[in-house]
């Protein structure tokens, strides 16, 4: 398998930040980690492992980068306006530092898929709604998509407003944004087992906002043994992917 291990200094970030890609060719998918997870979380977990056969066979390129969450979403104590400027730097680093990169290793500006498993799941939908001409598909485990189950508490600023998909995506009308989104590969997935409660009533809450929209999405509710947990995101990825990367 081909890995690459990649380090720079972010301007947008001001300081360092790492990420490694794995695979040689294919479908390009940034992967998000987990709550203040870093870019090495995907492997450690076995989820590259599990996708072993279509990384090799050049179906699939994964780009695994870090979070800022620590800094952001976790950071309770500090103020909405901290949290919403570091978020936005995080935001124009994915989308100034990390897209450019995934294109020069693609060789052109190709759509891209976003992914992510818990607050990775969050970071990978909210991407991809709020820019739809970089990203056209999603794959989303187990999210949280309300921002306030996050903090834990209410926000009061218009800029996590627009973090927070299950508050703007009800408002969003604009048809570019729409058409963007019916022409894209969405795919949501949640187990009813353990630690899954408030994930399972955002993602029924994001699978009758998108069906009031005419989104097309896969909203997908796994049994009742499915665990908010690794083993059963390894079992998902490999049976989701193939979707995503026709």
């Amino acid at each position: 398998m081909h890995i690459e291990y990649h380090k720079w200094y972010s301007e947008r970030l001001g300081r360092e930040m790492e990420l490694k890609v794995y695979g040689h060719y294919g479908k390009p998918v940034l992967v998000f980690p987990s709550s203040g997870g870093r870019f090495h979380e995907f492997e450690d977990f076995k989820m590259i492992a599990a996708a072993s056969e279509f990384i090799n066979n050049g179906e699939v390129k994964f780009i695994c980068i870090d979070s800022i969450d620590k800094d952001t979403w976790l950071n309770k104590q500090t103020s909405d306006e901290h949290i919403g400027g570091r978020h936005e730097a995080f935001h124009r680093y994915v989308t100034d530092e990390v897209v450019p990169f995934i294109w020069q290793l693609c060789g052109g500006k190709i759509a891209i898929a976003t992914h992510g498993c818990s607050l990775g799941a969050y970071h990978a939908a909210n991407f991809f709604f709020k820019e739809p001409g970089i990203f056209d598909a999603v794959l989303a485990f187990s999210g949280v998509y309300n921002i306030k189950k996050v903090l834990g508490r209410n926000y009061g600023t218009e800029q996590l407003y627009f973090n927070s998909p299950l508050d703007y995506l009800p408002n969003m009308n604009d048809p570019w944004y729409l058409s963007k989104y019916q022409n894209s590969k969405i795919i949501i997935c949640v187990g009813q087992g353990a630690w899954e409660d408030e994930m399972m009533d955002d993602t029924a809450t994001m699978k009758s906002i998108l069906a009031a929209k005419q989104v097309d999405a896969w909203v997908d509710f796994w049994g009742h043994d499915v665990d908010h947990d690794w083993p059963w995101w390894r079992k998902q990825l490999v049976h989701f992917l193939p979707h995503i990367i026709q």
